[in-house]
């Protein structure tokens, strides 16, 4: 028996041989041929463990493939809860925003879940708490009645929009009450006045003054939409008619009217002449019943009557395949300059149907635009709606195109402002030619399912014959000006009475008689 009289060094003893059998207790036992040879003090022991110990096993293959079904029943089960038929307000894809993020992001107010809650967005929900305190001090109702109505939609409103919504039950539904009640407000108040609903003419918001522009601007975009069932539950809550359709999208049309794209007067000769054409439908918010949100009332608004998209005649004698549209292939027509020399001539067409071109006897009519600081972002949400909902046709693409086509720089601007045709805000034709050029620049599109596509046909059939063209450079050099005009049939009077003088001197040297 061992005596110790350093009672410190039998401390540290002890320690090392209660760290040993730690260290040995926590080790699995390893095959005989991956042991090392003994060693022959404390310290190696320690280090060949350790090394041992970092050595992890290998998964096995079973555990692999258990993983990959379990990855298998999460999609399984995502694609059992997603109801992509309910499915109209999209996150604009990310190859459509590069370089115009601003187009389709908020800057003053949000509405719905994508950018609820964003720090620079909240400044206007203190706005959105008074107009719900001003709904219910109207109508004399309590808020409880609007979350309980708004509770039984809540399953059919999550659907509408794209991807999961990480927001509680209660969150939802208080979002949809507070935003739906401002849309509303905002909605009644260009209608009916905002002092007959008890704002004071000089509120911030609630007057048609101040950032009420910027504030259209936001609910027209993809991004920021509110479904449309939402907002005629609300509004009939507040009119004592819970089942009432159709007033929403009245009242819309009436706040978005700022937006539109044209502001041509018709005459009541002009109206009665287009409503006599066979194609004319008028479009009526309260009868019609289909549109989904405030883009989609807009955008019915703006296609409101019209010929239907119709396909290229030789398409019909090809299969019925599904085709992929060729981003090669969006070229409709030539630019102004490359048709003017081809003789084809443009005028402005008296319609208040933006949209509603024609081309007659080598006469392109289009109808008026007008272009603000808001048509940028206002087309980029409605081709992104186009793009991302699979039940929308194409009209508003087809004819940015077909425009992005017809200016390639400011020399075509300014001529189709001469015409009449564009009327810009903008500081300069190039702004314009750069607004056009680059707003379909990711867009897929097929110039087959274009229902410009026969009268682009026509076009480029009158700019490839080439007695247009011929007589069209004769009239561009000689018959520009009066004075060319009189210039040039001087010259052919001074060459026939020369051919004249030359005929009868030769004839007078072989006949002298």
């Amino acid at each position: 028996m061992v005596a110790v009289f350093n009672k410190e060094l039998l401390s540290w003893y002890l320690i090392t041989l209660k760290l040993k059998e730690t260290v040995e207790a926590g080790i699995p036992k390893q095959p005989e041929w991956t042991q090392h040879p003994e060693p022959s003090d404390l310290g190696s022991t320690t280090i060949s463990t350790v090394k041992n110990y970092t050595d992890e096993p290998a998964p096995s293959d079973s555990d692999w493939v258990i993983s990959i079904r379990e990855k298998l029943e999460e999609a399984q089960q995502d694609e059992i809860a997603s109801s992509w038929a309910k499915l109209c307000i999209y996150r604009v894809p990310k190859c459509l925003r590069e370089g115009d993020d601003k187009a389709y992001v908020p800057q003053i107010v949000s509405l719905g879940p994508y950018h609820h809650g964003k720090r620079r967005l909240r400044e206007m929900d203190r706005h959105k708490w008074r107009s719900l305190h001003q709904v219910l001090k109207r109508a004399n109702q309590d808020v409880k009645i609007y979350l309980d109505s708004i509770n039984d939609l809540e399953e059919r409103t999550r659907a509408c929009y794209e991807g999961s919504i990480s927001i509680s039950s209660n969150e939802f539904v208080e979002m949809m009450v507070l935003d739906g009640c401002f849309v509303i407000e905002l909605f009644r108040g260009a209608a009916e006045g905002f002092r007959q609903l008890g704002y004071s003419r000089n509120d911030p918001v609630f007057s048609m003054r101040g950032h009420m522009h910027s504030i259209q601007r936001d609910m027209i975009m993809l991004e920021n939409q509110i479904p449309l069932f939402v907002l005629d539950r609300l509004l009939g809550l507040q009119i004592g008619q819970p089942d009432q359709r159709g007033l929403v999208s009245k009242l819309a049309l009436r706040f978005f009217d700022p937006l539109m794209p044209s502001d041509e007067p018709l005459r009541k000769a002009d109206r009665n002449r287009l409503e006599s054409q066979k194609y004319v439908d008028t479009f009526d918010p309260l009868t019609d019943q289909g549109s989904l949100h405030c883009l989609d009332v807009f955008r019915r608004s703006l296609l409101r009557s019209g010929p239907q998209p119709s396909p290229r005649m030789w398409m019909k004698h090809r299969s019925k395949a599904v085709r992929v549209a060729d981003k090669r292939r969006q070229q409709l027509v030539h630019c102004v300059t490359e048709l003017r020399e081809a003789g084809i001539k443009f005028k402005k067409r008296k319609t208040d149907r933006f949209w509603d071109v024609e081309f007659r006897g080598g006469v392109l009519n289009i109808p008026r635009l007008l272009i603000h600081d808001g048509t940028k972002s206002l087309f980029l949400n409605l081709i992104a709606f186009e793009q991302c909902h699979p039940d929308s046709t194409n009209e508003i693409t087809s004819y940015v195109i077909f425009m992005d086509n017809l200016i390639n720089g400011p020399d075509d601007v300014g001529y189709l402002h001469y015409c009449g045709i564009i009327e810009h805000w903008l500081g300069s034709d190039a702004e314009v030619a750069d607004l056009f050029n680059r707003l379909c620049q990711e867009v897929v599109f097929d110039i087959n399912d274009s229902y410009l596509s026969r009268l682009s046909a026509q076009v480029n059939r009158y700019y490839n014959h080439r007695w247009n063209a011929w007589r069209a450079s004769l009239k561009h050099n000689y018959f520009n000006n009066p004075w060319a005009i009189i210039s040039f049939f001087a010259a052919v009077v001074l060459l026939v009475l020369t051919f004249t003088q030359t005929f009868y001197g030769v004839y007078s040297y072989y006949r002298p008689n």
